[in-house]
């Protein structure tokens, strides 16, 4: 499952970033056996990203939102976090490297924002649960998305994230 976050909801209200992005940025990429989520695997742990290449696509892609360019660049604790909860699990088929862009395929390939606009969806605007999971399923082979909503402003709920099965 490819889960991404809608940046604006992730960080308001308790102004949990140091960054911010006006498109959906990943959360990860997790993968599932027979329906169960795949977790915590034996293997090599995350190694660092040294190349400025890797690191300047991911920055656009998977911005660790709640970190300073600086820091995330150096530490790169969201990877390092995601890899070795989810990634190392799909190290038969993929090394770090081609974790990491695979979920950068997966979210180009469903440019969700540009999805939600064509369908009169953007942010700010009210939509149903409905809507926006209709809208979603035209790029998803008709497959439901995950959808997780936060409240917060009492009462109003918005989209958080959104989560896709492949």
């Amino acid at each position: 499952q490819l889960v991404l976050t809608w940046p604006a909801s992730f960080c308001y209200p308790k102004n949990k970033c140091q960054r911010r992005s006006n498109n959906f940025t990943i959360h990860g990429l997790w993968p599932e056996k027979k329906h169960f989520r795949l977790e915590f695997c034996p293997g090599d742990k995350f190694s660092r990203f040294k190349e400025d290449n890797i690191i300047n696509v991911l920055e656009r892609h998977w911005i660790q939102m709640r970190f300073d360019e600086d820091y995330a660049n150096a530490k790169q604790p969201l990877w390092q976090h995601e890899y070795n909860r989810h990634g190392i699990c799909c190290k038969n088929l993929y090394d770090q490297k081609a974790y990491f862009l695979l979920a950068i395929r997966l979210k180009d390939k469903l440019d969700l924002l540009t999805t939600l606009r064509t369908h009169g969806i953007t942010p700010g605007t009210k939509h149903t649960f409905g809507e926006i999971q209709k809208a979603i399923k035209t790029v998803t082979n008709n497959k439901d998305p995950d959808l997780k909503c936060v409240e917060n402003i009492k009462g109003v709920k918005e989209l958080n994230e959104i989560g896709i099965c492949f």
